[in-house]
């Protein structure tokens, strides 16, 4: 019951939050994850390309909090346009303007701690051999 619950918010917060800029951040999480696990799987065997996962992992992560961001800043500026448009607004629909807005820098942030975790893991790993 509470698995429905929170995939629900999940799956909303992603429609929300806008197609492109959620899909490209899930892309970045996706490759991020993708890089640190193969970094751990092949460390013992390659250093280099473990080194080189290490890499691409934390540029698959800072580019889903940049994009994340830049899905943000897009989001405040339609919000704005469209409060001037309409003139005198109600503090309620600039507040969930504003929530919308937020959803892709939060996801940008999310898939940027997941990145960091998997980083520090694939360090500490490294460092241990």
């Amino acid at each position: 019951m509470k698995t429905t619950i929170i995939l629900n918010f999940f799956i909303n917060s992603f429609k929300e939050g806008g197609a492109l800029f959620m899909s490209l951040i899930l892309i970045c999480l996706i490759l991020s994850l993708t890089f640190t696990i193969r970094g751990i799987v092949i460390k013992d065997k390659d250093a280099r390309q473990s080194k080189k996962m290490l890499s691409l992992s934390i540029d698959a992560g800072l580019l889903g909090l940049t994009i994340g961001f830049l899905g943000s800043i897009m989001g405040l500026v339609q919000m704005f346009d469209v409060l001037q448009s309409m003139g005198e607004t109600d503090p309620g629909i600039f507040a969930a303007g504003l929530k919308v807005s937020l959803l892709t820098a939060t996801f940008g942030l999310l898939t940027f701690v997941v990145s960091r975790l998997g980083i520090l893991i694939l360090r500490w790993m490294s460092n241990e051999s």
